[in-house]
This record gives structure tokens, C-alpha cells and sequence, in this order.
């Protein structure tokens, strides 16, 4: 139980991290797109753009590197402290770069405004005079790209927001595994074990303690001694005690007296009635 729980904990802070390594490079992509286009052809370049730059490419390093965290130490509690402040960070550094990104937010028609000035969305970016290779969009291409970049840094933000409530989890998730070790409840594996159902509960047979399946599943107590029969067949029970169980009135091994073959006409292997008559002479009960 311990470890799907932690596996599935895995895999869900996993995909919020993917999901914002996704925005940062998204961002960082078009963000370099623009920079190289304009430095090409030699066209003025906003400091708040760099900035956009710069910022997406630090967080794209960053959630790169909890990505690996997460495969080799999800849950320690110094380094996700560290990264529940570093997310809080990243949210709000996103939000910045969204409102670098607002003019994105219309239907790109008519006047449009872009990392390449001011115009008529229909027409194309003028080159400088420097003449560069790079192929220069049209003014409705590069709307479009601020339109991308301002959806995916508000996704990425809304998940920054989620990411520290889940390390968190991951954390008292680490505690809680270190804290119980194998048992019977948890099949001798990880984990505290699975809960009792509320129909178990109903039923009796779920139980919060570790040792419930011990006490049910225990073997026999062994019979005592007041238990076994007398018998002399078995090494198991009792032979030859006083009161003993005999229904046939036999003699016990060992007792019977030897009577010769040849012993007469009055022989009788199946008699017994001398060897029973020799016991009772030996405790003072015969009587002819």
C-alpha cells in the first residue's frame, strides 16, 4: 500500500513538473526567436524582453533539475523546502513575464502591437538595412507567438502554485514510510499498511492493530495431558495408566504371561483371562 501510495504521489508531482518545464521552455523558445530575429536585423530591442529571456531560461534549468530530485530523492525535507520557495518564486516571476506578454491577449486584427512595434497585422516586419538571414514574421505570426507566450506562463504559474502543497505531501509521505517498518499489515514490505474498509469494520474483521491477523490466524493450542486417551498404540498418548480406557479387557503388552505350545489341550491364544487373573493376584483383586 506504501509504496503505490508513493508511487502515484511520484508520478502526479511529476507531471505538475513537466507541465511547467513545458511553459518555461515554450516561453524561452519564442522569448529566443524574437532576440535573434531582432539582433539579425539590427532591430531595437526592449531590456524588458532580455529579461523575459533570461527568466524563462532560468526556470526551465530549474525544473529540470526537480525532475531528477524527484527520481532520486522525492520527499527529503531540506530540498523540498528549498523548492517550495524556489516555486513560490517561479509563480511570481511568471506572472511578470505574462504582463510582458498582455499585448497577446487580443484577437491579433487590425493594429497590433509586438516585440517588433506597432502596425497593421497584415504586414510583414521591416528589416533594418542590415540584411540578415534570419526570416523576419509578419506582424500577425508575432501576435500570435505573444499570445502563446501568455498562456503558457499563466498555466505555468497556476502550477508553481500546486507544486509546494505537493511536496509537502511527498514529505510527510517520506516521514510517514521511515516511521513504520514491515509488518504483517503491509505484507512485511514499506508503509503503515491499508486502513479496514467501513464493511470490514461492520463485519469485525478489520482492526488498526498490526498483530490482528496473527491473532486470527493462530494455530491450535496443544490438548493436555486430561486430553488423551490411554492407549498403547501410539507414542502421542498415555499407556498404561491406572484407570485406564480399555474396552476389550485386554492386557497390556508386556504383561501377558507365556504359555508354551504345547501347553495341553486347554490353550487358548485368544484366552486372556489368566493373564487378567495375574493382574489382579499382583494387586491384591483376585478372588476365585
Amino acid at each position: 500500500m506504501g509504496a503505490k501510495t508513493g508511487l502515484f504521489l511520484r508520478g502526479l508531482q511529476g507531471t505538475i513538473r513537466g507541465i511547467q518545464f513545458g511553459s518555461a521552455a515554450t516561453v524561452l523558445a519564442l522569448t529566443s526567436y524574437f532576440l535573434a530575429t531582432m539582433a539579425n536585423h539590427g532591430l531595437a530591442i526592449d531590456v524588458h524582453l532580455r529579461a523575459v529571456e533570461g527568466i524563462s531560461g532560468g526556470i526551465t534549468a530549474y525544473t529540470l533539475f526537480t525532475i531528477l530530485l524527484l527520481c532520486c530523492i522525492p520527499g527529503q525535507p531540506f530540498f523540498s523546502f528549498i523548492m517550495m520557495v524556489v516555486d513560490v518564486c517561479c509563480a511570481g516571476a511568471l506572472i511578470y513575464v505574462a504582463i510582458r506578454n498582455k499585448n497577446g491577449a487580443t484577437t491579433c486584427v487590425g493594429i497590433v502591437d509586438t516585440p517588433y512595434g506597432k502596425g497593421n497585422a497584415d504586414t510583414n516586419v521591416v528589416d533594418n538595412g542590415h540584411g540578415g538571414f534570419t526570416i523576419l514574421p509578419s506582424l500577425h505570426h508575432a501576435c500570435k507567438m505573444e499570445t502563446a507566450c501568455l498562456a503558457v506562463s499563466i498555466i505555468g504559474c497556476v502550477f508553481f502554485i500546486l507544486s509546494p502543497f505537493m511536496e509537502v505531501v511527498l514529505v510527510r509521505h517520506r516521514k510517514k514510510e521511515q516511521r513504520y517498518g514491515p509488518s504483517p499489515a503491509n505484507d512485511y514490505t514499506s508503509g503503515s499498511g491499508r486502513k479496514p474498509g467501513f464493511f470490514a469494520s461492520l463485519r469485525g474483521k478489520g482492526s488498526g492493530h498490526p498483530d490482528a491477523d496473527l491473532t486470527n490466524n493462530k494455530l491450535p493450542e496443544h490438548a493436555s495431558p486430561s486430553d488423551i486417551r490411554d492407549s498403547y498404540t501410539t507414542e502421542q498418548t498415555r499407556v498404561g495408566g491406572v484407570g485406564s480406557y480399555n474396552p476389550y479387557n485386554e492386557t497390556p503388552v508386556g504383561q501377558q504371561p507365556y504359555s508354551p505350545p504345547h501347553a495341553g489341550n486347554n490353550y487358548n491364544k485368544y484366552d486372556m483371562s489368566f493373564g487378567q487373573q495375574q493382574q489382579d493376584i499382583a494387586m491384591g483383586q483376585y478372588h476365585k
